[in-house]
């Protein structure tokens, strides 16, 4: 079953849902109840196995708090130690949001089974100091967060915790993954040739960074 796209206010963040014998969720965004309600179309909630956070920013991670009590929280150790020294506050709005503590802190090149689908956890700072991609090689599907979009565009490096030289390596690192379809954290899912786009991204990334 491909991946549930569900996109979670307030910034349009895409988060993914993973069905399998163990199913999980990829970002979560930033309004625990949207959030809530979405997950229960498709599973109950005691179901939930697993919540991936490609990085900390309250758009894909504010909500995370509501379901720390039912699913494991996993999210990379340099990403959590950055959002706590800010505690936990919006960089850009001002906005903080209710802390949430992680189940499993990652550094990179962990694997997570989940049955049919298998989750590589590739550490890809840049956009942020512990930002994450999941890539899973059966179906060379990559879940790229925000260091990744489709058309040759890539997450911005202005915010605190951005480093520009960080993310070119990041998009190199991804950019020699087999990726067929691309499910990134904000606009369009790229289905077929998602290569294309990476390659894309890192070459205007060198060019303008």
């Amino acid at each position: 079953m491909k991946p549930i796209r569900i996109i979670a206010p307030p910034l349009a963040a895409n988060c993914y849902l993973l069905l399998d014998k163990r199913k999980a969720l990829i970002d979560v965004g930033g309004d625990p109840e949207f959030i809530i309600k979405s997950i229960k179309k498709y599973i109950d909630l005691k179901d939930l196995d697993f919540v991936f956070l490609t990085h900390s920013h309250f758009d894909h991670a504010a909500a995370a708090f509501i379901l720390e009590e039912i699913a494991e929280i996993v999210i990379h150790e340099e990403e959590y130690k950055f959002v706590k020294n800010y505690n936990f506050k919006s960089i850009i709005f001002g906005i903080k949001y209710k802390p949430f503590k992680p189940s499993i802190l990652v550094k990179g090149g962990e694997t997570f089974e989940l049955g049919d689908i298998e989750l590589h956890i590739i550490h890809t700072p840049g956009h942020s100091p512990g930002s994450i991609c999941l890539y899973e090689p059966k179906k060379k599907w990559l879940f790229s967060g925000d260091t990744v979009f489709a058309y040759g565009s890539f997450g911005r490096v202005d915010l605190p915790g951005g480093d520009a030289t960080k993310l070119i390596k990041s998009l190199e690192t991804i950019s020699n993954l087999d990726v067929e379809n691309l499910y990134p954290g904000h606009e369009e899912v790229i289905e077929g040739n998602a290569n294309l786009h990476i390659s894309r991204s890192l070459r205007i990334a060198k060019s303008f960074l």
